[in-house]
């Protein structure tokens, strides 16, 4: 199933066939037959089974109750983790695009797997907003979307161009500028512009004593 992923990754699901992962696994056709039925099947629990150990990975290193900050940069980090050690999150966002017009199943499962993603990102949101520490009047789904849009997008910009996007400082920049719109600011008093203030001791010194 790795090597498959490895496959599906680079060359996407119209130019892997079960030829191409048979002869880069070792084994013989009839071996992946056994346990699968055809290449779709192996793509869909590709899928399944990777996205399922990421989900895992996020609820297991994310403490959104206790850091709503933090935990979106947290995400962000796992997120960059596994795209520079591995092709799954490659992998994930090749097929995602692909599988719009060429798989529904497969298409559903991927808006299934963003809704999760985007959800759980919209329940980080408004713990933070129960808490004080984000702006109660950003709308937590609109975040959600902003943040998984950013992520993906510093995603693809690194697989394009990875000599000129590294992607851990693109994914600060997105958690950054996330921060920036929920992070609630201290309120600051009005200040008197210089001129201002001489003009009202001028006015106060005309007064009558």
């Amino acid at each position: 199933m790795a090597i498959a992923i490895d496959c599906f990754a680079r060359y996407g699901y119209q130019g892997t066939s079960i030829d191409r992962i048979a002869s880069a696994a070792g084994v013989t056709k009839g071996a992946l037959y056994y346990h699968f039925r055809d290449k779709e099947e192996l793509l869909f629990e590709a899928v399944q089974d990777r996205i399922g150990e990421f989900e895992q990975r996020v609820l297991g290193s994310v403490s959104p109750t206790t850091d709503p900050a933090g935990a979106l940069s947290e995400i962000a980090r796992v997120c960059v983790h596994i795209a520079t050690k591995n092709n799954l999150r490659r992998f994930i966002l090749t097929l995602m695009v692909e599988a719009l017009d060429t798989n529904p199943r497969l298409s559903e499962a991927f808006r299934g797997i963003l809704r999760r993603f985007r959800s759980y990102l919209a329940g980080i949101v408004r713990v933070g907003q129960e808490q004080g520490v984000f702006r109660r009047d950003i709308e937590p789904a609109l975040a959600a979307q902003l943040f998984a849009g950013g992520v993906i997008g510093a995603e693809l910009q690194h697989y394009q161009d990875a000599e000129r996007v590294d992607l851990a400082t693109a994914m600060q920049g997105v958690v950054a500028q996330l921060m920036a719109l929920l992070t609630v600011q201290p309120s600051a008093k009005p200040r008197r512009s210089s001129a201002v203030g001489k003009q009202s001791r001028r006015d106060a010194e005309k007064e009558p004593k």
